[in-house]
């Protein structure tokens, strides 16, 4: 009988997938009873999910402390109850017509450590409850702002009303708060209209398996592809984003 490895195993989530449905794929296709996440990825978004095998379970809480790197398109034009392109339009404004170099005037105060409020339909409790369940019960959530730190913002491409951004940022970052205080910032509405996760620490999407792969072959041949794409706790858990990945954008901002 194959032992079930322990380790690190990158999966690219797939669009309209929850965390945990990747994770129940994973423990029938890998036989593994101890399965978990290094993140949450809300179903909106795409990309790298680390599953930790076995006994590195009980380092979950490295993984989640990683700095995070995304591909983001804000849409401007509209603001949503979610902050993203899944929620019912809340408010809505012209597009602003801005250059290049606005663009990078209105980025800089999001640079480095940032007040943020989480969106209203976020996963943190308040008093005891999920915000989110308390968001859909019709209660009118103003959630206390807390410190996240924007490592990097930079500007991949203005085709309005999409601006799209590379986003290096800390643990407990809500890229969907930060489109929505885009928006504002400019006298418009905005909303997260897109996500990929690219890497989470060292890991990136060229390490990732997809779930199709993951699932869509004999248990055994599965078994054996993920040996090759489990990784080993120690290079896994590096804190700093893959670099190579971050040198295609050109000088960090």
């Amino acid at each position: 009988m194959t032992e079930t490895p322990n380790g690190v195993l990158p999966i690219d989530k797939p669009l309209g997938w929850t965390s945990f449905d990747v994770v129940a794929v994973a423990r029938g296709a890998l036989g593994a009873k101890r399965v978990g996440h290094g993140g949450t990825l809300d179903p909106l978004a795409t990309g790298v999910l680390p599953l930790l095998v076995g006994t590195a379970t009980k380092f979950a809480d490295r993984l989640h402390t990683a700095p995070k790197v995304y591909a983001a398109l804000v849409t401007f034009g509209s603001e949503t109850a979610t902050d993203d392109r899944e929620g019912s339009t809340t408010r809505e404004a012209p597009v602003p017509a801005l250059s290049a170099a606005a663009w990078d005037a209105t980025l800089a105060p999001f640079r480095g450590p940032i007040a943020q409020v989480p969106p209203a339909f976020a996963a943190v409790k308040v008093d005891g409850r999920r915000a989110y369940a308390r968001a859909r019960s019709g209660e009118a959530l103003e959630l206390p702002a807390r410190t996240v730190t924007i490592e990097r913002l930079a500007i991949a491409s203005w085709e309005p009303p999409g601006l799209r951004l590379l986003v290096v940022c800390s643990t407990g970052t809500y890229i969907r708060s930060l489109a929505r205080d885009l928006g504002r910032a400019v006298g418009s509405a905005a909303h997260l209209g897109g996500l990929r996760r690219l890497a989470v620490g060292a890991l990136t999407v060229d390490d990732a398996l997809t779930v199709e792969a993951l699932r869509g072959t004999p248990h055994a041949a599965r078994l054996r592809e993920a040996d090759d794409r489990i990784l080993p706790l120690a290079d896994r858990f590096r804190e700093e984003p893959a670099a190579a990945l971050l040198a295609s954008w050109g000088r960090s901002s």
